[in-house]
């Protein structure tokens, strides 16, 4: 969760937002064929969208608001929780492929 290699924990998994650095700086780690996949995004999707729509539905038949109303609610918070959780989600699998030594990615 903390973005960090998955061996020696101390150096930086990324080189930019998303970007995976080429190799840890700290343990020489090759970061080379490292794929995430569609994983983190789809886990995202799945968590975002259960708060989002379980609040969304809580605020419709509480309050009744007007649909401009829910789209000033709901965009940021989507924004928030997708961006917010994408870069956490994509360290921890490609932590978990280090784990379980998947060969193609770390051979």
């Amino acid at each position: 969760m903390r973005c960090r290699c998955p061996r020696c924990g101390e150096g930086k998994l990324f080189q930019g937002f998303l970007t995976v650095a080429p190799a840890c700086p700290r343990c020489g780690l090759d970061y080379a064929g490292v794929d995430s996949g569609d994983g983190p995004a789809v886990f995202i999707i799945m968590i975002a969208g259960f708060i989002v729509v379980g609040l969304a539905l809580w605020t419709e038949v509480s309050f009744e608001p007007p649909l401009w109303v829910h789209v000033l609610l709901w965009f940021p918070l989507i924004l928030v929780l997708s961006l917010g959780l994408l870069r956490p989600f994509k360290a921890v699998l490609i932590a978990l492929q280090y784990r379980h030594k998947v060969t193609q990615g770390f051979g």
